[in-house]
C-alpha cells in the first residue's frame, strides 16, 4: 500500500472495518495496524460495526450489569460496584494511552485528582471558605475542562520522550502535583484537603444513593468503552495505532506523529476526569491522599490485571482490585494489603503479560484445540 493510498484511507475514511477481516498489510506495520487501516465509511459505519461486533456473552454481561443492584446489596453495589466503574473508567484511560498508543502514563489519576479538586473548588464542599458554591452543572463542566488541559500539557511534556523516559516524567508530574496539594493551603488546603464533596440531586434523584450512583457510575463507564471503541475504529484511532508500532513511517507518510499522541492524551484525560470526579464523590472528599504515589501505582495495576490491549480490561481490573481491596482486610492485616496485590499482579504477568484477558484467551485455545 503507498502512503497515498494509505492518507486517503485515513482523511477520507475509504474502505471498510469488518471483525476478523484485514487488509495487506504495508511493509514494516504489524499485521494489527494493517486490519485497522481499512477503517469505517463514515460515523454510521463505525457504530453500525461496534452493534455487529457485539456477541451473546455481550449482551449478557450488560445485562447482567444492569440488574446488578436487583440482587445485590447496598453495600456490594456501592463498595464494590459503583468504585469499580469509577476505578476502571480511569484505568481506561490508561488502557487507551499504554495500549493503543504504546505511551505508558503514570499521570493518569493525577489527571482525575485535578478534576476531583476542581470540583471541590468551584463546586460546594465542607470548606466553605475555599469553595466558591457554585452548581453542579457548572463546576463540573469547568472540573472536566481544567482535567483536560493539564493532561494535554502531561502529554505535551512527555510525547517527545519513549519508554522508561515517558513514565519517569509523567511519574515526576505525579509527585509533583501531590506535594502541590499538601503544602497549599490557599487552593487545596493543605494535608486536609476538601470534606463532605457529595453527589447532587438531579430531577429529584439523590445521587448519594447507592443504587442511583451505580447507575450514574454506569451510564459514564458504558460511554466511556462506547467511546474508546468507537474511537479506535475512527482515522485518528488508526492512525495512532499504526503511530505505535511504527512511528517513523507514519511520519514518512504524512501523520504529525507528536499531534496524535497530545490528542491521545487529550483523550485519555477526558476519561480520566470523568472517572477522577465519580471517585470523589464516591470518597466524598479529595485529599492529597487520593493523588499520592499509592494511587498512581494502583491504576497502573488495575489497567496490567485486566489486560492493556482490552479496553473491558481495565474494568475486570477494578473489578479484582475492588475486591482484593474490600475483602482481604478480613483475612490478612490491613497493613499488608498491598503485599497481595502485588502476589496477585506478579502472577498474572508471570504466567500471562496479557493479563487476566490474555489468560483466558490462552486456555480457550487449549481447550479448542483439544475438541475432536
Amino acid at each position: 500500500m503507498s502512503g497515498a493510498q494509505w492518507r486517503q484511507a485515513m482523511n477520507a475514511g475509504a474502505g471498510r472495518l469488518a471483525m476478523g477481516r484485514t487488509v495487506p498489510a504495508a511493509p514494516g506495520t504489524s499485521r494489527r495496524a494493517s486490519a485497522a487501516t481499512g477503517a469505517a465509511g463514515g460515523a454510521s459505519g463505525r457504530v453500525a460495526a461496534l452493534f455487529s461486533a457485539a456477541k451473546p456473552r455481550h449482551w449478557l454481561v450488560l445485562a447482567l450489569v444492569l440488574a446488578y443492584p436487583l440482587f445485590a446489596t447496598d453495600f456490594l453495589v456501592y463498595q464494590v460496584g459503583a468504585q469499580s466503574l469509577a476505578l476502571g473508567l480511569i484505568a481506561l484511560s490508561l488502557t487507551f494511552l499504554g495500549g493503543y498508543g504504546g505511551m505508558i502514563s503514570l499521570a493518569q489519576m493525577t489527571v482525575a485528582g485535578i478534576a476531583g479538586y476542581m470540583l471541590a473548588v468551584f463546586g460546594t464542599s465542607g470548606e466553605a471558605a475555599l469553595s466558591f458554591g457554585w452548581p453542579w452543572w457548572v463546576a463540573v463542566p469547568i472540573a472536566i475542562a481544567v482535567a483536560v488541559v493539564a493532561g494535554t500539557f502531561i502529554g505535551w511534556l512527555s510525547v517527545r520522550t519513549e519508554g522508561i523516559y515517558t513514565i519517569m516524567i509523567t511519574l515526576a508530574m505525579g509527585v509533583a502535583f501531590y506535594y502541590l496539594c499538601l503544602q497549599n493551603y490557599t487552593v487545596f488546603n493543605g494535608f486536609q484537603g476538601f470534606q463532605r464533596v457529595y453527589a447532587p440531586a438531579v430531577l429529584g434523584v439523590n445521587l448519594r444513593n447507592p443504587v442511583a450512583f451505580y447507575y450514574l457510575a454506569l451510564a459514564c463507564a458504558l460511554g466511556g468503552y462506547w467511546l474508546v471503541q468507537y474511537v479506535l475504529r475512527a482515522p485518528f484511532g488508526v492512525a495512532l495505532q499504526g503511530i505505535r508500532d511504527n512511528p517513523r513511517r507514519m511520519n514518512a507518510l504524512g501523520f504529525h506523529v507528536t499531534a496524535h499522541r497530545v490528542a491521545a492524551y487529550a483523550f485519555a484525560a477526558v476519561l480520566a476526569a470523568v472517572g477522577g470526579i465519580l471517585f470523589t464523590w464516591y470518597n466524598g472528599l479529595i485529599t492529597p491522599n487520593s493523588v499520592g504515589t499509592s494511587w498512581l501505582i494502583n491504576v497502573l495495576i488495575i489497567a496490567v490485571l485486566g489486560g492493556m490491549k482490552h479496553p473491558i480490561g481495565a474494568f475486570i481490573g477494578a473489578i479484582i482490585f475492588v475486591l482484593l481491596q474490600t475483602f482481604a482486610i478480613d483475612i490478612i492485616d490491613r497493613e499488608r494489603f498491598n503485599l497481595v496485590i502485588g502476589g496477585v499482579f506478579l502472577a498474572i504477568v508471570l504466567f500471562s503479560p496479557d493479563g487476566l484477558l490474555g489468560l483466558w484467551a490462552k486456555l480457550r485455545a487449549r481447550l479448542s484445540t483439544r475438541r475432536p
